[in-house]
């Protein structure tokens, strides 16, 4: 009786180390990936479905999200090492380039193909066209980022000099852009969703346009780290990126209910309805990447816009900032 109560303890010892030796194993595969996003919104739909489907998690990362408002920040972020991936505008990686960085940004892996913002009108307006733009108090983005060059872009197509034919306002704080205009500023404004739906759904302003339709594809928000932590973690980019790719196929392949539901986690005070209306718009004007590859077309058409916008220091070659090397191999 005591040889086998000896037994009997003996094995649950072991058995106990086991499962202890097995719990550090597990966790030394985790790696933590820290990611500045420079948003937060249904526009990044794929990121939050890689999270929330557990497709990180397959590839052993564990990804510690943070809101890092503005491309300036979100570079500072990535160069001063407080972050290792940033979801930012690529317009952020010339600018650096551009100032002479001795380790340069590189964009490896597109999210968004299109611009993500709407023209939205005080007044409902049934038979909408731009020139009724002229004259007009338009309340626009920040400076030099992708929604107000691409704003221009989109305004000078139509043959409206922004400078010019209206009163045009970017000197409002990205976050404070919304409240803004609901206190009576702009007779337009540029806005993302879902603020763009919950505006109209409350009657304080219309969706008339949509800018993404209107400029066409560019690499509007893309994943990318320093070269230096890209050389030093090989493996967590490769890994990063199959996530991503993952979430991609998924949302590609899913309706517009399944892809809110994913999603309503990370937007809370959002009603699903909304959320819902957002992705169908997003995903009906191919907002989404379908894969995680920055074409050489998108990256010339981006720095055009740039430079109608004045707004481009130099052109910078396709291949100094951009790595598909690893997307491409992910999605063979």
């Amino acid at each position: 009786m005591k040889k086998w109560l000896k037994m009997s303890f003996a094995c649950f010892l072991a058995s106990i180390l086991i499962i202890a030796l097995a719990a550090c194993n597990n966790n030394e595969e985790v790696q933590t990936v820290r990611v500045a996003e420079v948003t937060h919104s249904i526009f990044y739909a794929p990121q939050y479905v890689a999270i929330e489907k557990g497709f990180f998690e397959e590839e052993g990362l564990n990804i510690e999200l943070t809101l890092t408002p503005g491309g300036d920040k979100v570079m500072t972020a990535l160069l001063s090492d407080g972050a290792d991936i940033g979801l930012v505008g690529s317009e952020t990686s010339i600018y650096v380039a551009a100032q002479g960085a001795s380790d340069q940004v590189i964009n490896f892996a597109q999210l968004t193909q299109t611009d993500g913002t709407f023209l939205v009108s005080r007044e409902k307006i049934d038979d909408f066209s731009w020139d009724q733009l002229n004259g007009s108090t338009f309340l626009g983005q920040r400076k030099g980022g992708m929604p107000q060059m691409v704003g221009e872009f989109v305004l000078k197509k139509h043959g409206i000099d922004p400078h010019a034919d209206l009163e045009l306002i970017q000197n409002i704080d990205f976050a404070n852009i919304t409240s803004a205009f609901a206190s009576g500023t702009g007779d337009f404004v540029q806005l993302f969703e879902p603020q763009a739906s919950v505006f109209e759904q409350e009657g304080r302003g219309y969706i008339v346009a949509s800018f993404g339709e209107e400029s066409g594809h560019v690499p509007y928000t893309s994943f990318m780290a320093k070269e230096s932590y890209m050389e030093e973690n090989k493996e967590v980019i490769e890994k990063f990126t199959r996530a991503i790719y993952k979430a991609q196929k998924w949302v590609e392949e899913s309706s517009t209910k399944e892809i809110a539901e994913t999603i309503q986690p990370h937007f809370a005070d959002t009603e699903l309805e909304i959320i819902e209306m957002v992705v169908e718009r997003y995903k009906g004007q191919g907002s989404f990447a379908t894969d995680p590859i920055l074409g050489e077309e998108e990256w010339n058409n981006l720095q055009d816009i740039m430079d109608e916008a004045g707004e481009l220091p130099e052109r910078i070659d396709y291949e100094a900032l951009v790595n598909t090397e690893i997307a491409e191999s992910v999605m063979e």
